[in-house]
């Protein structure tokens, strides 16, 4: 567990401490994507073991806040252009992450309800306010990851035998939740829910097939479809 906790205090110093000139180094991307193999192998093992604990949880979560923060916010002084060229690497790694479901399920879920929390803080944000831009950014950023996650991973995530179906639900009523408040935002800016609705349709084609109907409990499916 030491090492799993040093791996990801690797991981997100080095996304914390490097400038967005330095992402294009080979020497980041190879230690950033050697973290990250290593997470999801011990990840793996534990899971395969049946040693995921509180602990373990606690790790996993405190990774996906951190890189969500770094995805979102800007170091001081760096430039927009350099800053999103950052929040999109940031990006990838949370997608390589997401591979598993453990970490992935659990990246949808913060992502989604961090969505709702921006969507809500946009409606009282002057378009002309020098935050509106990096917002909005972090907003595609997002809704684009969660879009990632689910069509690269759902389907495999199911065939796991450790699949957390409560966990399933919880996300998928937080990313509808997160669309109803995009829907409050569709007068400022329409590609928002253009956006989301991509990802709630692909979400909602999956979640009708057999299998996942099986594993959904009928009073969290009558949410969602009825």
């Amino acid at each position: 567990m030491e090492q799993l906790r040093a791996s990801v205090d690797f991981l997100v110093e080095l996304c914390e401490t490097s400038s967005p000139r330095e992402v294009e180094e080979i020497k980041f991307k190879n230690w950033s994507h050697q973290a990250i193999d290593f997470i999801l192998a011990t990840l793996k093992a534990l899971s395969s073991g049946g040693k995921i604990d509180e602990k373990i949880e606690s790790i996993a979560s405190s990774l996906i806040m951190r890189l969500m923060r770094r995805m979102c916010n800007e170091s001081q002084g760096e430039e927009l252009a350099q800053c999103n060229t950052f929040q999109f690497y940031v990006q990838h790694l949370m997608r390589k992450l997401g591979s598993d479901p453990y970490v992935g399920q659990r990246v949808i879920l913060s992502v989604s309800q961090r969505i709702s929390i921006v969507a809500e803080s946009l409606l009282f944000v002057d378009p002309f306010d020098g935050a509106f831009p990096r917002m909005h950014n972090c907003m595609y950023i997002m809704i684009q990851l969660i879009e990632f996650l689910i069509s690269d991973n759902l389907l495999s995530w199911s065939t796991r035998q450790d699949f957390d179906t409560k966990l399933l639900e919880d996300w998928v009523l937080s990313v509808f939740h997160a669309r109803k408040g995009l829907e409050l935002l569709e007068s400022r800016n329409s590609l928002y829910m253009l956006y989301m609705d991509r990802v709630v349709g692909d979400l909602t084609r999956h979640l009708g097939q057999d299998s996942f109907v099986k594993m959904l409990r009928p009073d969290a499916l009558d949410k969602l479809f009825g």
